[in-house]
């Protein structure tokens, strides 16, 4: 590791890193009228995403300066992932951008640590309700400095989930078929426009299951908090022969570990994969 630094020290400068960016979000969202642009077209994206990735991302580069980074708004590069040699940062400044221009509370930064493809680290903060959720591989997750755990749902029928749409509508078939099966066989959906909340809170039990196909920068960090509190993650589908499990995002399953399997079969065979 670089510089002989401990992995908690790289969890707590990650953590200092999110506070300040999300303080940065904050602020431009209280005080300024928010500039907005599309990407592809299709995609939000904010002024402020921009500012907080420059901010995160520059201050990765001073302290590592040999270290990658697979960042959402300035770096996308997803081979990024399959490169397995130096470490790898990978970052979202906004994860819910959406709700970040309409208002909403459910925004987070996101920001991940990956060493030969494993993630080590992952701190995902919610600036707005001020909550921050952080996980080293194998010290526990925790949410404010308080340890979470899963909420042990067994059933998908006493289970909520959250799921999440492409803004891209043209291959929304599969995706509504799954919904279908999903909404039919569970207690209830919940959308919260924010994949890395949307796991964060599968971690501390205000959810059971979390499925959906998004990109390594909305996952990587909540997955290793959901991993760290006990909860089951992996994916419905295939995970390509080579590609790190860690950072594939699509098809991915993130519950409570006895719900899994059978959420599992039930999004398979919506999909026609059995």
């Amino acid at each position: 590791m670089s510089d002989s630094v401990s992995l908690l020290e790289i969890t707590d400068f990650a953590e200092n890193l999110a506070r300040e960016a999300g303080e940065l979000i904050r602020r431009e969202r209280d005080n300024n009228a928010l500039r907005t642009d599309y990407k592809h077209q299709t995609e939000l994206v904010t002024h402020a995403d921009v500012m907080a990735d420059e901010f995160i991302t520059g201050a990765i580069r001073k302290r590592f300066p040999d270290h990658r980074i697979l960042s959402e708004e300035t770096m996308p590069d997803l081979s990024q992932a399959e490169e397995l040699d130096t470490p790898l940062w990978i970052v979202d400044p906004i994860d819910g951008t959406v709700n970040y221009a309409y208002g909403h509370p459910q925004v987070a930064v996101s920001i991940a640590y990956a060493e030969k493809g494993r993630v080590q680290v992952g701190v995902v903060h919610a600036p707005f309700p001020g909550e921050t959720f952080r996980a080293t591989r194998s010290e526990g997750a925790t949410l404010n400095g308080r340890p979470i755990r899963h909420s042990g749902a067994t059933v998908p029928r006493d289970s909520l989930f959250a799921t999440g749409f492409p803004y891209t509508k043209d291959a929304l078939e599969p995706l509504v078929k799954r919904l279908d099966a999903m909404i039919h066989q569970c207690r209830d959906l919940r959308r919260i426009g924010s994949a890395a909340l949307d796991i964060c809170w599968v971690a501390c039990g205000r959810l059971d299951i979390y499925y959906e196909n998004v990109s390594p920068w909305d996952f990587a960090a909540a997955r290793l908090i959901a991993l760290e509190a006990g909860a089951t993650a992996g994916h419905f589908g295939e995970v390509p022969e080579g590609y790190p499990a860690d950072l594939w995002g699509r098809d991915i399953l993130i519950s409570a570990p006895a719900v899994w399997e059978p959420v599992r079969s039930i999004l398979r065979s919506a999909s026609g994969y059995d």
